[in-house]
């Protein structure tokens, strides 16, 4: 009889990992979340994404360096627990399980909308619960089916996307568009910031949910084929084709539709098209949002199953968590998310109006603390390596000094957070749930050396 697999499986290859975080980036934030944001800043919504492109371009290249250094399982919960102490691992770990959760979560609730599309009366719980338990299953086969199932849902997405920028630019071009089309549009209701460079830094808030994602570049390392190979290919290729579709994508759709008719009924890019009286269009549109939905939420689960089991090699989560299939996959941990993914099925039911704005404050709140950690951990992984010599083959541009402006600017998108209603109370939590996380620290601590006691 074989004993259990104990190692993860190394079969994710460069094309798998290019569309994973690819693929992670681009979803609802982009198709449905966009509204929010061209609603507090107008056609300034171009220059959002571009700053929030920026800012997150160089946090990535420090996630990938310290990836690309040390491709293990658990990434950034690994790197605090090494390079800063015990609590920032633990904290670290179990911040980006729960983000992850959240953005799972977020996709979930806007399926519904999504499906609604099609069947006004079908239930958005019920769709949401559809989508779970298939994606759940996905994830338990093997870690290649999960590459391939999102390297061709991912790419979707991308060819979309390029579909409508080339189509856009068709229609303007060629004059195909209707009169309240055109590149006028960009100023003319208001100005380029009809709201003002107040108006731009709220933006910001709903903008930088849209980039969350790209961390999952750091999850894939431990499970890629050559990962000091396809990490930085990945790192420098996505943040710009991400960067190339945001930004490409809402110039042409501030120019094809007045940015002050766009609502939050549904995605803004189905809406436009569909105004636009291109019969088959807004359907496609509405299949690849929906299909954007489910790849991130697919993203999701493997991501929050990964990062249990990480957290479980270090003993900052129940060991159950190491559990692996014959496929070398932690079902414990993928089964117990998706499990509290459940959460917002019951959220869609009781308020299927206002699920997905909820979500995304808190999802927004941890995301910054995510992205806080990896900028401050790499400031002292990189100086415990100066210190021993070593010779690092993808270091991040600028260091010290894109680290500090990075924090300046999480710190400011935590401030505007309180500026924004339906953000509000999501800034006030995390006080709260960074003291959940030292309670359990401590107990986690105090169970150890219980258990150290009780064996000796």
């Amino acid at each position: 009889m074989s004993s259990s697999p104990t190692e993860l499986s190394r079969t994710l290859q460069n094309r798998h990992i290019q569309m994973i975080a690819l693929g992670g980036a681009i979803g609802t934030g982009l198709f449905y979340g966009s509204a929010a944001s061209i609603g507090l800043v107008g056609p300034g919504i171009i220059l959002s994404y571009v700053i929030g492109g920026v800012i997150m371009y160089l946090i990535m290249r420090m996630l990938g360096e310290m990836v690309t250094h040390e491709p293990v399982a658990g990434a950034l919960s690994y790197f605090a627990y090494r390079y800063w102490g015990q609590f920032p691992g633990f904290l670290a770990g179990w911040n980006y399980w729960l983000l992850y959760v959240l953005v799972s979560m977020a996709e979930l609730s806007v399926i519904g909308i999504y499906v609604a599309y099609w069947l006004p009366d079908f239930p958005a719980w019920l769709a949401a619960l559809i989508v779970l338990v298939t994606i759940t299953g996905v994830n338990l086969v093997n870690v290649r089916f999960f590459g391939e199932f999102e390297f061709w849902f991912a790419l979707v997405k991308v060819l979309a996307v390029i579909g409508m920028i080339a189509l856009g630019i068709v229609l303007l071009g060629f004059d195909l568009a209707p009169a309240t089309s055109g590149i006028d549009n960009l100023w003319a209701h208001g100005g380029f910031l009809p709201m003002g460079v107040h108006g731009l830094l709220l933006s910001l808030v709903v903008v930088m949910f849209s980039f969350g994602g790209t961390e999952l570049i750091g999850i894939t390392a431990a499970e890629a084929e050559d990962p000091k190979r396809s990490i930085p290919r990945a790192v420098r290729q996505v943040m710009w084709r991400i960067l190339i579709f945001y930004v490409g994508a809402l110039t042409v759709l501030m120019m094809l539709y007045p940015w002050n008719q766009v609502g939050m009924e549904g995605s803004p890019f189905v809406m436009i098209f569909s105004r636009l009286g291109m019969p088959a269009a807004p359907d496609i549109l509405n299949l690849v949002v929906l299909t954007a939905a489910i790849s991130v939420y697919n993203s999701g689960v493997y991501s929050n199953g990964r990062m249990l089991y990480g957290l479980a090699e270090q003993g900052n989560a129940p060991r159950i968590f190491l559990k692996l299939s014959r496929n070398h996959i932690p079902y414990v941990g993928v089964l117990f998310s998706s499990a509290c993914t459940l959460v917002v099925v019951v959220v869609n039911y009781l308020i299927p109006e206002g699920a997905f704005m909820q979500v995304m404050a808190v999802a927004t709140a941890a995301a910054t603390l995510t992205w806080a950690l990896i900028v401050l951990v790499h400031l002292r992984f990189r100086r415990a390596h100066q210190h021993n010599g070593t010779e690092l083959s993808f270091k991040a541009p600028l260091y010290p000094y894109a680290n500090i402006l990075c924090l300046g600017f999480l710190l400011m998108i935590l401030v505007l957070m309180t500026q924004l209603p339906s953000m509000r109370n999501a800034v006030w939590v995390l006080p709260v749930w960074l003291v959940v996380l030292y309670l359990g620290y401590r107990i986690r601590n105090r169970l150890a050396l219980r258990a150290g006691s009780t064996q000796s």
